[in-house]
C-alpha cells in the first residue's frame, strides 16, 4: 500500500513538474507557482519523507514542513522579481508580475518571516535541549537577503539572492534533521 501511494505521489510531482511552463494552461504563469512549490517542495517533501521512513504522520511536522515550503517560495518569488520584466513582457502572469515589485518584496519578507516563526513555535512545542536551536544559524543570511531586497533597484541583481535562499534552505534542513 505505501509503495503504490509514493509510487502516485511521484508521478504527481512529475506531472506537477511539467505543467508548471509546459502547455496553454501552465500554472507557473498563471499566478498559481507558489501554492504548488509549497505543497511540493515543502509538505510533500517533508511530511511524505518522515512517513516514508517512520510510517505515521506526526502533525506538529506541519510546522517545518511550512518553512521548507515557504522559503522554497522565497527562491520562486526572488526568481520571479528577477524574471519580473522579462516574464511580463511574454505574457507569463506569475505572481510577481501580478503583485508588481514592491508588492512582491513585501511578500518576500512575509514568506521569510512566516518560515522563521513557524519553526521557532515548532521549537518552543517540541526541543527539550538549546543544542536544538543550532538551525538557526541557517536562518542569519536570510537577514541579509532581506536588507538585499528592500534595498533593490534592478532585480537582475537578485541572482545572488537566489543562491543564498536556496543555500539557507538547505542548510536549516540538514541542521533540522540532524538535531530533532
Amino acid at each position: 500500500l505505501h509503495s503504490l501511494l509514493f509510487f502516485m505521489l511521484g508521478i504527481a510531482s512529475v506531472i506537477a513538474a511539467l505543467k508548471y511552463t509546459i502547455g496553454e494552461n501552465a500554472y507557473g504563469y498563471s499566478g498559481l507557482g507558489d501554492v504548488f512549490v509549497f505543497l511540493f517542495f515543502g509538505l510533500l517533501s517533508v511530511l511524505g519523507s518522515y512517513y516514508l521512513l517512520d510510517h505515521q504522520m506526526v502533525w506538529d511536522l506541519l510546522l517545518p514542513a511550512s518553512t521548507i515550503g515557504f522559503l522554497s517560495m522565497a527562491v520562486l518569488n526572488l526568481n520571479n522579481m528577477r524574471d519580473i520584466k522579462n516574464d511580463a513582457k511574454n505574457n507569463k502572469n506569475t505572481l510577481v508580475v501580478s503583485l508588481g515589485s514592491s508588492k512582491a518584496k513585501i511578500y518576500h519578507y512575509v514568506l521569510i518571516c512566516l518560515a522563521v516563526l513557524l519553526t521557532l513555535l515548532y521549537s518552543i512545542i517540541n526541543d527539550h535541549s538549546i543544542r536544538q536551536l543550532i538551525y538557526v544559524i541557517a536562518f542569519l543570511p536570510l537577514i541579509i537577503n532581506l536588507v538585499t531586497v528592500y534595498k533593490n533597484k534592478e532585480p537582475k541583481l537578485l541572482d545572488s539572492e537566489l543562491k543564498k535562499v536556496a543555500l539557507s534552505t538547505f542548510s536549516f534542513a540538514l541542521l533540522f534533521g540532524f538535531f530533532h
